[in-house]
This record gives structure tokens, sequence and C-alpha cells, in this order.
């Protein structure tokens, strides 16, 4: 699809296992897209070969505000650089972020002083994942990949008892206004229904209005291609379009390119056969990856419990080689391994940490910022000593807060989606230069991504 190079699509993720469901839909779409940790050079592009789009798994949702500006301000910079038609600020899909800590309105006004488009449109719905808006108000399945109950954001299960950012508002302006003065507006279920010119009226509408930011609902999948066509009409002039929110944006995108013969969706995979032994590093503490890990053991697995109070240290070293050795001692014996921090918001190690983080006096963004920075820290490292010992075909790695530390741990400089399985969470290939996890099959999911018998299918191989 990218003439003379260019490429079509760069975004940039709030956390690591976020930036993998973008990675997906646009491989799917049969854009090639390659996944940086860190914003690649010219050079790094050319040697993965030009691909047509590029993501960057950024740390944001665990950052307070002034550090996301100063990291967007230089990531946002640097994308603009590759001249991209579309340039995507990729958030989670129930729109984690607050006010004091991974603040979507920062990410958006930088955005917006940086790519200087009229407005930003902001597309949080994606049908594909259970994601639903309408009129306004967001809509989330329990558990993506699954059959579970819907339930309005600020009563869903899982996410009013996030740990980082917990639902307390499904309405997504009122939630958005909380961490922006610019004025918000909605292109909602009803506009949606009519042409894409009656669409781009109302658009001008709202900008005659003063707004500076447009949601956008969505609830059906063949409304997607349709916002695709709406969204890519607003590049002019060579001019990036910034747009934030869900892998909606790449859906929507996908969708419409190849309604116009722009791509041609991939239907073919590499095949994922059977790789035991498996490390899963679990840093999520939610419900859906509590279930899931019970259901792991249950079938063989091994799970080894991170101690709580591995946070009280300032050199974990210790604890590392100790489940560093439990790691290749279950590997020995041909089990596959479960390292995990919480099996759920009820674990009581919540409570303990919860304590422990009060007791050293970190506020409250301390704790957010330092508990997945340590835990990132101690399952990275747990897990390549490990590997250097004992290697591994494939690993998963679970949560969105700490992932990103992970997988900076474990030396992971770029992925590229080599299969789906659920949704949201392909099987990628891992390029880490010096590290045992160079050339890994990696899964990296989200807290609520999948069905009870997940970890056991990605073993298995068969989805």
């Amino acid at each position: 699809m990218a003439e003379n190079n260019k490429i079509q699509l760069a975004f940039y993720g709030d956390d690591f296992t976020g930036s993998t469901d973008a990675l997906e839909f646009l491989t799917r779409a049969g854009l090639r897209t390659v996944l940086f940790l860190d914003n690649p050079s010219s050079e790094q592009i050319e040697r993965f070969g030009n691909p047509a789009a590029i993501g960057v798994a950024g740390m944001t949702r665990a950052m307070i505000p002034f550090e996301m500006k100063q990291a967007l301000a230089k990531a946002f910079t640097e994308l603009k650089k590759l001249n991209p038609r579309h340039v995507h600020y990729k958030v989670c899909s129930t729109f984690d972020s607050s006010p004091e800590i991974g603040n979507i309105g920062m990410a958006i006004e930088t955005g917006q002083e940086i790519f200087k488009n009229d407005f930003t449109p902001v597309l949080v719905a994606a049908p594909h994942l259970g994601r639903y808006s309408a009129f306004g108000n967001l809509f989330a399945r329990m558990g993506i990949g699954s059959q579970g109950k819907i339930f309005r954001l600020d009563r869903h299960p899982s996410m009013c008892a996030h740990p980082v950012t917990p639902a307390t508002e499904s309405d997504l302006q009122v939630h958005l206004g909380r961490q922006t003065q610019l004025p918000i507006g909605l292109i909602d279920l009803v506009d949606l229904q009519s042409p894409v010119e009656e669409i781009q009226q109302k658009i001008e509408q709202e900008l005659s209005t003063g707004k500076r930011i447009l949601f956008f609902d969505g609830i059906y999948e063949s409304q997607m291609a349709k916002i695709g066509e709406v969204l890519d009409r607003q590049v002019f002039e060579e001019r990036p379009l910034f747009s934030v929110g869900s892998s909606g944006i790449e859906k929507a995108l996908g969708d419409y390119w190849a309604e116009e013969n722009r791509c041609q969706p991939r239907q073919t995979w590499d095949e994922l056969v059977v790789s035991s032994p498996l490390m899963v590093l679990s840093g999520s503490v939610s419900p859906v990856t509590a279930e899931q890990i019970n259901r792991a053991v249950e079938h063989g697995f091994e799970e080894i419990a991170v101690d709580a109070m591995s946070l009280d240290v300032d050199d974990p070293e210790s604890f590392i080689n100790g489940y560093q050795q439990k790691i290749v001692s279950c590997f020995k014996n041909g089990k596959s391994v479960i390292l995990h921090t919480s099996k759920g918001p009820d674990d009581v190690r919540v409570k303990q940490i919860s304590e422990l983080l009060k007791r050293k006096g970190w506020d409250e963004q301390n704790r957010r910022i330092e508990t997945a920075k340590r835990f990132g820290k101690i399952l990275g490292q747990s897990a390549r000593r490990a590997l250097e010992e004992f290697p591994v075909k494939r690993m998963v790695i679970a949560g969105g807060d700490t992932s990103g530390y992970v997988a900076r741990e474990l030396g992971i400089e770029a992925v590229e989606m080599i299969a789906p399985v659920f949704p949201g969470a392909p099987v990628c290939r891992a390029f880490a230069s010096a590290s045992p996890v160079d050339g890994l099959e990696v899964n990296l999911k989200g807290g609520q991504v999948g069905d009870a018998n997940y970890f056991i299918k990605i073993k298995n191989g068969k989805i």
C-alpha cells in the first residue's frame, strides 16, 4: 500500500500490551507493521524493509502529566519527521486515565501543539474487542475474545476495581473533561447513520462552535469503515492527522482502505504449534487474568507468587535469584510457569502492597509508578536470567501497567506479528539483540483479554 515507502500510519501506544493490539489490526488489514520500544530512526525503519506502518510502545499510561508531556513532545516530534499520513496516540479501549496518571487530555494538548490539526478525533469504540460507545457512554464486554456480559464502564466488575485508574464515569466527554479544558463534542450514533458528506458537515458545525476534540460513537463493526473514511478525509496538504483512541482507529482505517482496494487484508498466518514449557509473566490485577491463572494451574502449570515484600527493598536481587531458580527447576521438570504479582483484586498481596507503600510515605502517584517499575524489574530480570539457563520458544506477558518495564528488562527492541490468537493479543516475533529473548514468540495481553483457558490455548498453539 505504501507509495514511495511512505508510512501510512504511525502510532504511539501508552503501554506495551495495548500497542500490540494496534499492531494486530494493522497487520490484519494487510499493512506490514513493526512495533518498536523506542522511537525508530529512518535507518532502523529501512533495516526492517520500510514497513507500511510503525508503532512505538510507550509507558505514558503510568506517568504523571509533566512526565507525559516531556515524553510525548519528543515522541510526536520524531514521528512527525517520518511524514506519515496518520499519527495515532493509542490508548486502552476502556480509556484508562485520570487527571493525575495517564492523562489523555495532556496527550491531546501535546498532539495539537505539534501537529496543528483543527481538531483531534477520538475513537474509543472497538466493536471487534467488545467495546461499544453509545451517545458518548462507553460499554465493555467482560473478557476480550470471550462471550462475557457487557457492562456500562462505571459498572464493569474489573474496571471498577482497576488498581491505578478505577472507572467511575462512563460518559467519555465528562471523563476527558476532567483532564483538559479543550472544548469537546460528539459524532453520535444518529450522526453515523448519515452519509459521509453530512457527517463532515456535522464536524464543521462542531468546529464552528469552538470544539477542539470530537468523540465518535460506534457499536457495530459495519460502522468502522465509514468512520475510517471520515478520518482519512481529514488529512490535508501532506500534514498528518493526529487522532486518539483504541485500536478502533486501526480497524476503521484498515476497513476503509480495504474497501478502496488500497490494501489487501491478510488471510494466512504462520502455524502455531505446541510450545512447552511456556513462560507466563503476569503483573495484572484483573479478575479475568486471575481466572486464567487458576485454570492453567488446574491443567498442570506451576505458579510462583511474587512476594509483596519484594517492593520493600532497594535491591531485589535476592528475590530475583530465588524466582530464577524456581523457574528453571520447573522448566527442567517439563512444567510451564506463571510468575505473578497478583491473582485478582482480592489477592491478599494487593492489600499488603497498599499498606507497605503507605508506610513508605509515597503519595498516590509515586505508588502507582513505582509499583509498575519495581514489579517490572522483578518479573523481567527473573525471566531473562532463567531463559539464559533454560531457553523456551514462547512466552506471555500479561498486564498493561507493568508490561513496558518487563519488556525493557528482557531487552526487547521491537516485535512483529506472526499470528493472531485472541483479538488484540497476537503472537509476535521478538527482536532483542544480546538477549535470550531474541527470536522468541511473545504474546502480550491486557488484563481484560481472553477466556479462562487463555494460557492453556497459548501453550497448545491452537486457538
